[in-house]
């Protein structure tokens, strides 16, 4: 039964169900669910820094069930996509509703989308890395792919990474400044990848190029389904899932380095270049994201088998809450600044 605890993680598309059938003011369930509710919880309940052992770690690793656990999103929030839509365009809402149900669809498209999508990314079987390029489409993220699995990790906290956020930078700066260069460095990493191949642009293989023929594709369907109130609901809650995860982001390497060795090349990637977090609530409802630590030093590992690693810069407060602190830089810095190493600083 222990197994069956991600499913939690559906509590976040169901309250969007919620908001969505009741709206007023239940269209803000979905925020209020995930950055007060389960922040309070993460508060009263204790955190678990248990690791597996090496029997169980096998058994888990092939049990299918953890598997299908992340499939299952698929369906799920394209459902979701669906019913937003047709709600939206064609009910006459009020802009408090609008607004409500915009963030709430946002939050499940960087939750249960490019949460799950970056999950299933790090895998080998063609289906799954399929899956996680689907659920990016929404978010207009499917560059991340292309980024995360080889930039961002190659990279990652350094200066080089745009994904690392630097010391005393602010959330919003890092919002522009990330989704800006991961961008453009997408494109960079495609093209290099294209001449290692010796592929043209126009290759089949250039993923970047057929990313943005795929999401040019789903706005003018929408558009066309669903007329501009519509196509302006995808938009901005497009935004709102990338934004999300961005914030993800900033929390989880904020202001953390790697030195370079004498050859000029920077020191491998340890437990200590990323912040982990142990508490329970956020763990699962993320599919343990949280024990970031541990996926960075072998990103191979599927999430269920995930390690608390006691070397690694552990986090006051669980994701949910640290995002909401982020938003309020003064206070971030506060707490934050003090927890990192003075020789990791990036300046």
């Amino acid at each position: 039964m222990k197994d069956l605890k991600y499913i939690a993680a559906f509590t976040i598309p169901l309250t969007a169900f919620v908001a969505l059938y009741f709206k007023g003011y239940f269209s803000f369930l979905t925020p209020v669910y995930a950055f007060v509710i389960i922040p309070i919880l993460e508060l009263l309940l204790p955190v678990d820094t248990k690791n597996l052992k090496t029997k169980t770690v096998e058994i888990k690793q092939k049990k299918k069930l953890f598997d299908w656990l992340l499939y299952l999103n698929l369906p799920i929030v394209f459902c979701l996509i669906v019913l937003s839509l047709n709600s939206v365009s064609n009910n006459t809402l009020t802009t408090n509703e609008l607004v409500g149900l915009t963030f709430s669809l946002g939050i499940v498209l960087g939750t249960n989308g490019i949460n799950v999508a970056h999950e299933l990314g790090h895998r080998q079987k063609t289906n799954e890395r399929f899956i996680a390029k689907v659920l990016l489409l929404p978010s207009f993220y499917m560059h991340f792919y292309i980024e995360h699995n080889f930039g961002h990790h190659l990279h990652v906290a350094t200066p080089e990474d745009p994904a690392t956020a630097r010391y005393n930078q602010t959330v919003y700066s890092f919002w522009l400044t990330s989704t800006i260069r991961q961008y453009f460095n997408s494109w960079a990493i495609q093209n290099k990848l294209l001449k290692t191949s010796n592929n043209s642009f126009f290759s089949i293989t250039n993923d970047m190029f057929w990313f943005t023929i795929f999401q040019i594709t789903y706005l003018t369907i929408v558009f066309m389904v669903f007329g501009e109130v519509g196509i302006l609901f995808a938009i901005f809650s497009g935004i709102g899932g990338f934004i999300l995860l961005e914030t993800v982001n900033y929390i989880e390497h904020y202001g953390l380095l790697r030195h370079k060795t004498k050859s000029g090349r920077y020191e491998r990637v340890k437990e200590i270049h990323s912040w982990n977090s142990n508490h329970i609530v956020g763990r699962i409802v993320l599919y343990e994201l949280t024990r970031h630590s541990d996926h960075h030093y072998k990103s191979s590992k599927k999430y269920q088998i995930l390690d608390c690693h006691n070397e690694s810069p552990q986090m006051p407060y669980g994701y949910p809450t640290s995002m909401v602190l982020a938003l309020i830089p003064p206070l971030w810095f506060y707490i934050m600044n003090k927890r990192i190493p003075k020789s990791m600083i990036i300046d």
